[in-house]
């Protein structure tokens, strides 16, 4: 399974998202340490109720905590963009 999978399992399993992008920008960090020892650099925009109520950095925290030990393993750097449903439909 590639990384991407992994984290889009992970993400999945634990947050339940409406709508889930993963973006793999590990060609762009060539030659970064994160990119030399094999870890890649992403960016996700993930949608999901659970989200509702909760302050940025505690949705964060939430996508953290559903990453696990991927953060150690597969990725060095993860950009996040977290959303409620109705925030991403723009109401």
């Amino acid at each position: 399974m590639d990384r991407e999978s992994r984290i889009h399992g992970a993400l999945t399993s634990a947050l339940a998202p409406v709508s889930l992008e993963i973006i793999d920008d590990s060609h762009l960090h060539a030659g970064h340490a994160g990119a030399r020892d094999g870890r890649g650099h992403f960016r996700v925009r993930i949608v999901a109720a659970c989200f509702a109520g909760r302050s940025r950095v505690a949705r964060h925290q939430q996508v953290y905590a559903a990453m696990g030990d991927l953060l150690k393993t597969d990725v060095h750097a993860l950009g996040i963009e977290a959303l409620t449903p109705d925030e991403a439909d723009g109401a």
